[in-house]
């Protein structure tokens, strides 16, 4: 019924395209996949007679999702910010990470918030208590939501970034899990490499909040490599206060140490946020506290609120459409499925995009967005993509699809601006580094140390010195073994940062010039 219903609506209004345009597609994506499969050919027909002009059967359709693609660029991209804009129902969209040390609570905070959203059934939750409590780690249930693998569950260690989505007041949320672990630390930056804010968790508990803190903890590291990542909001969960029976004076001292340290981080005063939160008995995740002790001192926002009044970012959709692969897999049927972040630029079902090292054309076949097969997707959505014409074995991750008009540049040698960290070996010409862009990381040299900056105003200070040492912002030129896809700093912010690592511990911070 729904499909004949729609075929008349079709007919109807074919000339004025726009509006033809909104009834479709709103009606369209509540369907399930099968039935967007077998739409387009009713709606195809009755374009027939009027656009002789397409020739082959796959234009129309895509012509019935976009109209106005015949009728150059610009009305296209209007469709595509307001569908934007209905798509999300008005709530922007938010891509969110959670970092901090190993063990100080991250996946259960969260695991404990999207159950109190309802986002995960009382049956999953009452399994996964069971089981847990099977495995004798009661404590590790919430965690469980986010932790699928056996080997992280065995260990009660997050290893992989694990995704999923939730909805506040306002926002629609794209939640990132990221290891704390210092073993996982690449995999920790391919995630915080795609947010936009974090929520920093740290322990109260004596003893462990040092512990990850000074040195050789990761609540800096992971602090430092966010900031450098270009996240600018934090909220700072301080967790497991009910260990310490919510006592002020150990959140004021956490925050002031942390705040002092974050400041020097380079995140703005007005941007970090602290929070006293309990992940295992879910205080003040969702709602404010009732807990007297705490209220008695504390009566700011609970971490729900708190992520709630981010400010969402500014999306490139204008820009040419840049993707970064960050998993590939193979997919029943023709093709494969690549997955990864669209930085920049919008995509559609049936545009030719390019893939670039391997310098490949592929085709689009399907988008799915959170498990939903969708028409088009844009800036700051996390997409998989069935693409057909090129082979599996090209494709690795970190590879960028881009635009064909206007593909993203390849190049084993280019000159960028770095930030040291806190490292103890200088920095000296033919340094052996890893390059961690996106989601690639790729081993790399120093080739050539060009100038050291002034840390503030950007001014030379010196010509080709002889080593680097920690807190310079220098300009150095860097060679990689095989070619990497970059873009300048100032053309694209996400696509232009990079981060350097040595022996397990990030040395730098840079962006490409």
């Amino acid at each position: 019924m729904t499909v004949s219903g729609k075929k008349q609506t079709m007919g109807f209004d074919v000339p004025s395209s726009g509006e033809n345009g909104v009834v479709a597609s709103p009606a369209r994506r509540g369907d399930s996949p099968e039935n967007i499969k077998a739409t387009p050919v009713p709606e195809a027909a009755p374009k027939r007679p009027e656009t002789p002009s397409k020739a082959s059967n796959g234009d129309e359709v895509s012509a019935a999702a976009t109209p106005g693609r015949s009728s150059g660029k610009t009305r296209q991209a209007i469709n595509i910010k307001a569908e934007l804009e209905r798509r999300q129902g008005g709530k922007p969209l938010l891509n969110l990470v959670v970092i901090g040390h190993v063990d100080a609570g991250k996946s259960t905070l969260m695991g404990h918030l999207l159950y109190l959203l309802g986002n995960v059934n009382k049956r999953t939750m009452h399994k996964y208590e069971q089981e847990s409590k099977k495995a004798g780690k009661a404590s590790f249930a919430y965690a469980w939501v986010l932790d699928e693998t056996g080997e992280e569950r065995d260990r009660g260690v997050t290893m992989d970034v694990g995704m999923t989505k939730f909805e506040t007041n306002t926002k629609v949320v794209t939640l990132m899990d990221a290891p704390g672990h210092k073993d996982f630390i690449p995999n920790m930056i391919t995630g915080a490499a795609q947010a936009d804010v974090a929520v920093l968790v740290v322990d109260a508990s004596r003893g462990e909040f040092e512990a990850g803190f000074e040195a050789g903890g990761q609540t800096r590291e992971h602090a430092l490599l966010v900031r450098s990542l270009g996240v600018t909001q934090l909220a700072v969960a301080v967790n497991k206060m009910d260990q310490v029976n919510w006592q002020q004076e150990r959140f004021r001292e956490i925050s002031s140490k942390l705040g002092h340290f974050l400041k020097q981080a380079g995140f703005k005063e007005s941007d970090v946020f602290f929070i006293p939160t309990s992940g295992l008995s879910g205080e003040n995740l969702t709602a404010r506290s009732t807990v007297s002790e705490l209220t008695s001192w504390y009566s700011g926002h609970s971490l729900l609120e708190q992520i709630d009044e981010f400010k969402a970012p500014q999306r490139s959709i204008d820009k040419p459409f840049r993707l970064c692969v960050s998993d590939v897999f193979k997919d029943q049927g023709s093709g494969f499925c690549v997955t990864g972040k669209i930085e920049a630029g919008f995509i559609q079902t049936g545009d030719k995009i390019l893939a670039m090292p391997p310098n490949e054309t592929c085709t689009v076949k399907g988008i799915t967005l959170h498990d939903e097969a969708l028409d088009w997707a844009a800036a700051g959505d996390h997409v998989s993509l069935t693409v057909t014409g090129m082979d599996i074995i090209k494709i690795n991750v970190g590879c960028v699809f881009c635009d064909p008009k206007e593909p993203i540049r390849v190049c084993t040698r280019f000159r960028a601006r770095i930030l040291l960290f806190n490292i103890e070996v200088p920095i000296t010409q033919g340094f052996p580094v890893l390059l961690h862009y996106q989601t690639v990381s790729e081993p790399a040299t120093i080739k050539k140390l060009i100038s050291v900056l002034h840390k503030s105003s950007g001014e030379v200070l010196k010509k080709k010195p002889k080593c680097l040492s920690k807190g310079m912002n220098a300009v150095v030129e860097i060679q990689t073994q095989r070619p990497v896809s970059l873009e300048l700093y100032k053309d694209y912010k996400e696509l232009g940062r990079f981060m350097l690592r040595y022996v397990g511990s990030t040395i730098a911070a840079g962006v490409v010039t």
